[in-house]
């Protein structure tokens, strides 16, 4: 009797303690550097919010913005490494990871619209590059839109010249580099988190941001001047551990995916609405002014800026710039 109760007793804890195991959710740690109202932080919070939703609490994701996890030289080897599951970098960081044709989007005034970006990130070459990504141990799921760069500095840049000795930050990026040599300027490679410091202290003289990173991260407190060039973009790519995404459930993954495709789309949306609410922003803090170009001036720009497209060929591949300009029409 005694026994038979035993026996009762031990299967009904396995069975409690299986149903407790069947209702852990998966956990998908998302982690990014930059603040939580960008496009990118409205983004992952929007992802969030659709796929707890869809897989009914079955999936819970927790997204840590503003570097708080990893930082951008740290970030792309924890996912490897499967300590953080997703991530949304800049594409730029793909070419220091072996994966080069990605540095086609760092090339200076290569998409002149969005529009024209979107032809390459939801076309064939878009899904072409994620495919490269594979062999790193990662899944590339989304493409989501930050928007185009302008130069900032302390110094009022008006044409090419005016970047002559300037020490620049960019992101870790042999095209950036290559960018700012052009420009007769000096490159710096520095950690996003980092560089409101940097620009304080006069490590560097300047950078290169959409106006919605600019802002949130208070760039306009500590830069005198920022030039409206749109001479490249920011795009970052939603990518997540090759082995974890493979050893999700099926329907868990579809479900995920049709979650990702919404938060893309509302994502994208409020990109450009973001990069001219912080552009208002900035005015409006009487702090920074902005200096727009005259079309001749642009003109220089552009022809100071596009030589990097031909001299970073044997870098990015030549067959690969080539195939941008044919989606985009681009005639250098």
């Amino acid at each position: 009797m005694k026994s038979s109760f035993c026996v009762a007793l031990f299967a009904s804890a396995l069975l409690a303690f299986g149903s407790a195991c069947a209702q852990q959710p998966i956990v998908i740690k998302f982690s990014h550097v930059v603040a939580l109202d960008t496009p990118k932080g409205k983004g992952a919070e929007q992802f969030k919010k659709l796929a707890e939703e869809r897989t009914k609490g079955r999936v819970k994701v927790e997204v840590y913005p503003n570097s708080q996890l990893y930082k951008d030289g740290e970030e792309m080897e924890a996912l490897q490494l499967g300590s953080v599951q997703m991530l949304a970098p800049s594409v730029a960081k793909f070419g220091p990871l072996g994966v080069r044709e990605f540095e086609v989007f760092d090339l200076p005034y290569i998409f002149d619209s969005y529009a024209d970006l979107h032809k390459v990130t939801e076309g064939s070459v878009g899904k072409l590059l994620f495919q490269k990504l594979e062999s790193k141990g990662i899944v590339g799921l989304a493409y989501w839109d930050n928007g185009f760069k302008d130069f900032s500095a302390n110094k009022a840049l008006k044409l090419p010249a005016d970047v002559k000795g300037l020490k620049l930050r960019i992101q870790s990026s042999n095209v950036l580099e290559a960018e700012i040599r052009a420009l007769g300027g000096i490159p710096q490679k520095m950690a996003f988190s980092e560089v409101y410091q940097a620009l304080q202290t006069g490590v560097v003289d300047g950078t290169e941001n959409p106006p919605s990173n600019f802002y949130t991260q208070k760039m306009h407190e500590v830069q005198k001047y920022l030039t409206m060039t749109d001479h490249g973009v920011i795009e970052y790519a939603v990518i997540v551990n090759k082995k974890f995404w493979d050893g999700l459930p099926a329907d868990i993954r579809t479900s995920l995916e049709g979650a990702m495709k919404d938060a893309t789309k509302y994502a994208n949306d409020i990109a450009k609405k973001e990069n001219e609410d912080a552009l208002e922003g900035v005015k409006k803090s009487g702090k920074t002014q902005l200096i727009t170009l005259s079309p001749e001036d642009k003109a220089a720009w552009k022809k100071a800026l596009v030589v990097v497209h031909r001299e970073q060929e044997g870098r990015i591949g030549k067959d690969i710039i080539q195939t941008v300009y044919k989606e985009t029409g681009f005639k250098p």
